[in-house]
């Protein structure tokens, strides 16, 4: 069996097995890796650094090359231009490519990939084969791995006996027994409903970390990255645009493509009004009224610019604060167990989503809106996106 076909073919979750993880300091490396389909270009130029037992989320929109560098990692496809490196190991470049099942690692599939005709544990049994153990050995661990996913009360049903989330734990079982250096997960949790999803996601950060094991995991959903990442790679239009922290990520968009992607309640429109503090913030004159922001205020005073606001940055403040906030008036309102997100429309009619407050404020009612400058990024007008 062949992991270079495609999901559609039900390949194995493993697309490879090592008698032990790569002990290096880098445990992927990507340089200069471009993949161009005619004159499409699907990835850019990335060079992207994992350390070992980092798990690394790679965050975008559909389209944005987050599979194309997953299946070029993994060899089911080859770049057109660049380096893919495995612990110390160079697995492709302009003159190599090794085969998937000789990269030492492992993958996690959207669609669970397992093998419908053959039992649970047959299919965890299967990612053991490589290494060549006794059978009572490979049986040994297998159980071993689905007590620990939860899933060796069915070990001899059959995949489509079982739910999606049953499923993936199958697959994530399959995916780690065999101790491979690196795993790799397209979008494994995006089939399955949110609490479900929550639950899975918490076992597959816990799993990867007992195993030290490292992991490449791509999703376009902004929560699922930021609750399991060391670091995160935004990509925008197969070009790799951030890759950092969380925190920076979050608190230090690069782009406005950053900020809107990973979450912004609005964006109001302004001019630079004065010298950034020695914290880098400073003032923006706004058709609502003025504002301070965070960012590289852009040369000379009175330049354009575009505002993003992060939600947890937009709060309520008493109506009698006539000297701070924005005058604003309700136009939804939602409960959120901790208190109230609102809907809100600014004079000029921009409008704020997920507006905090501890208390209800009915829809037609007046409000001020402040607004913490640390989560209130600007940007000049020709950023682009």
């Amino acid at each position: 069996m062949k992991v270079q076909r495609t999901e559609a073919d039900s390949p194995p979750t493993s697309a490879s097995s090592a008698d032990t993880p790569v002990q290096t300091t880098n445990a992927l490396q990507v340089t200069g890796l471009t993949r161009r389909f005619g004159r499409a270009v699907a990835l850019d130029g990335i060079d992207l650094t994992v350390t070992a037992g980092q798990f690394m989320v790679l965050l975008g929109p559909s389209g944005s090359g987050k599979t194309t560098l997953l299946r070029l990692v993994a060899g089911i496809d080859r770049a057109t231009t660049g380096s893919i490196t495995i612990g110390t190991r160079v697995v492709a470049d302009q003159g190599r490519h090794v085969p998937p099942e000789r990269r030492s690692l492992a993958m996690v599939f959207q669609s669970y990939a397992l093998w419908p005709q053959v039992s649970v544990l047959a299919n965890v049994v299967y990612a053991l084969d490589r290494l060549r153990l006794p059978r009572k050995e490979s049986k040994r661990r297998a159980l071993a791995m689905l007590e620990r996913v939860d899933m060796v009360r069915l070990a001899n049903r059959r995949p489509p006996e079982l739910s999606g989330g049953e499923q993936q734990r199958v697959a994530l079982a399959r995916a780690l027994v065999a101790r491979p250096a690196v795993l790799l997960c397209d979008e494994p949790l995006s089939n399955l409903d949110a609490d479900l999803r929550d639950r899975l996601r918490a076992e597959i950060a816990a799993l990867a970390r007992e195993n030290d094991t490292t992991v490449v995991y791509i999703t376009h959903d902004q929560v699922e990255a930021f609750a399991l990442a060391d670091r995160i790679g935004v990509l925008q239009a197969g070009r790799l645009v951030q890759c950092d922290l969380p925190e920076s990520v979050y608190h230090a968009p690069a782009t406005p493509f950053v900020a809107r992607f990973t979450g912004i309640a609005g964006e109001l429109h302004g001019r630079v009004a004065g010298r950034p503090d020695s914290a880098g913030r400073f003032r923006v004159d706004t058709p609502n009224g003025p504002l301070m922001a965070s960012g590289r205020a852009p040369e000379p005073l009175g330049s354009a610019v575009t505002v993003l606001v992060r939600p947890a940055a937009a709060h309520v403040v008493p109506t009698t604060d006539t000297d701070s906030g924005l005058l604003s008036r309700v136009q939804d309102v939602a409960y959120r167990g901790h208190g109230y997100d609102h809907l809100v429309e600014l004079a000029d009619g921009t409008r704020l989503a997920g507006v905090f407050a501890e208390q209800r404020h009915q829809r037609g009612e007046e409000i001020r809106v402040q607004l913490d400058p640390g989560g209130s990024f600007a940007y000049p007008v020709d950023a682009g996106t």
